[in-house]
């Protein structure tokens, strides 16, 4: 089934510039990097309580961008299932979703899957069954060309 193009069109994101990503992560960093600095030159008090402050501050900022970044990606998300909604509410079905792609496993040379080794084991049963089946055809077909000459004699 053909879905309409929705009106929420979901853009991708933009490229993030080099400029947003010294801001967004690289601050952070150089508050970690001058806490430890601080802790290095100056391992009384004064070090240490600049080394918990800076590092404290450094890691907040990183978390507080990675949170918000979370958060947008979750705006889109919202928006896709609002798309779903509104495709329901004039159709009656909900909309397909595009196929996953499976795994696709490759195994080494040598290794046998349980299906693979049962398969085997039926074939090589078979096979036994057959060649006892012509024994005892054969046997039997012997079994009868002499009793049917010595009835001649």
């Amino acid at each position: 089934m053909n879905q309409p193009e929705s009106p929420h069109q979901i853009d991708p994101p933009p490229a993030q510039s080099v400029g947003t990503l010294i801001v967004r992560y690289g601050l952070g960093a150089v508050m970690v990097i001058a806490g430890i600095v601080l802790l290095i030159v100056s391992p009384a008090g004064l070090g240490f309580d600049g080394f918990a402050l800076a590092v404290g501050g450094g890691l907040s900022v990183v978390l507080f961008n990675v949170l918000f970044r979370l958060g947008l990606s979750s705006e889109a998300d919202r928006l896709e299932e609002e798309r779903a909604r509104d495709y329901f509410d004039e159709h009656g079905e909900w909309p397909e979703e595009p196929p996953r792609q499976g795994r696709v496993w490759t195994l080494p040379v040598g290794v046998v899957t349980y299906e693979q080794e049962q398969a085997r084991l039926a074939a090589r049963d078979a096979a036994a069954r057959d060649a006892a089946a012509r024994d005892g055809a054969a046997r039997d077909t012997g079994a009868a060309a002499r009793d049917a000459a010595a009835r001649a004699a």
